[in-house]
């Protein structure tokens, strides 16, 4: 019932200029949103990077219905990769990381549409891509629900022809995901390991928060174990601890954390400050209000989680 409410919610324009107009809103925005436009990612970035924390900027939109709305997509992320350039946040850190990347929903450029879903948004991945090398940055293509897993790691083979430093994303409670972990731990090969947090179905997906937190470490070693550099998603403590110690026993640095913007940032910094390489995730956009409701109508224990990031500082 809360889940539909949410949803529900997300789509009256009435419930969405109250949300916007109210007071506490502004710092739920502030703490978890990058800003609105390209000024205010670039200089959210910088601040993250002077912290001595690396990033990740996810363009914020709303469901792309057509072609015109995925080719506005692709061009705000030209916009931002050139404008941080410009700015000297783009610095690599090795062969495969920069000081600053680019997340992309490929449902955003294209892959919803039509039967030429796929081949549209494999074009307008290319051109990001593109951007993203003439900026010294890389890209990571995010994981939407189980209905698109096959599409994009399918697409992911296709970019990484041309730009084989394109990231992957697995989602720990999907069954699927230890076998793709084992196919994608391989030599030059960036992938960021989630918990998950779209609805599915139990037939697909490990629904127990302990099954789920057991598949994370599988799938944890895996990565670990194999050539690619994984990049731990997460904020559970005993799951950073997990990551850190595995680091150890296979004794590798070619790894990161990962956190989402105003998530514990006193842990984030904590990490870095320890010599660990953190990214932080940071979504920025106008349609910031869509972006939140979403993802607490994914999972409504997610109003406990942002409630409780609001009142605390770690």
């Amino acid at each position: 019932m809360l889940r539909t409410a949410i949803l529900a919610a997300s789509r009256s324009a009435r419930v969405q200029r109250l949300v916007t107009a109210a007071p506490v809103s502004r710092g739920v925005v502030n703490r978890f949103v990058g800003g609105a436009d390209t000024d205010a990612a670039v200089a959210a970035t910088r601040e993250l990077v002077h912290a001595g924390l690396t990033v990740t900027l996810d363009h914020l939109g709303e469901d792309t219905t057509d072609r015109r709305q995925a080719v506005a997509v692709v061009s705000a992320y030209r916009q931002l990769l050139g404008r941080l350039a410009d700015a000297g946040l783009t610095a690599r850190l090795g062969p495969l990381t920069a000081t600053a990347e680019v997340s992309v929903k490929l449902s955003a450029i294209g892959q919803a549409l039509g039967t030429d879903g796929d081949k549209l948004a494999l074009e307008h991945a290319r051109e990001i891509c593109q951007a993203a090398r003439a900026a010294g940055a890389t890209v990571t293509l995010d994981m939407e629900d189980h209905t698109t897993t096959d599409s994009t790691l399918g697409i992911l083979r296709e970019l990484r022809a041309d730009f084989p430093d394109t990231g992957a994303v697995l989602q720990a409670y999907l069954r699927r995901t230890e076998g793709d972990c084992r196919d994608l731990a391989t030599a030059g090969s960036r992938v960021r390991l989630c918990k998950g947090a779209y609805r599915e179905p139990a037939s697909v997906a490990y629904t127990k928060r302990l099954d789920v937190d057991l598949s994370y470490v599988r799938c944890l070693n895996v990565l670990m174990a194999g050539e690619g550099y994984p990049m731990l998603a997460t904020h559970d403590p005993r799951l950073i601890e997990i990551g850190a110690e595995r680091a150890k026993f296979y004794a590798t640095e070619a790894f990161e954390f990962q956190m989402l913007y105003g998530v514990r940032p006193d842990e984030q910094r904590r990490l870095a400050e320890n010599g660990n390489t953190v990214r932080v995730y940071v979504p920025y956009g106008a349609q910031w209000y869509g972006y939140l409701m979403r993802r607490l109508a994914e999972r409504p224990a997610n109003v406990e989680f942002f409630a409780r990031a609001l009142t605390s500082r770690h």
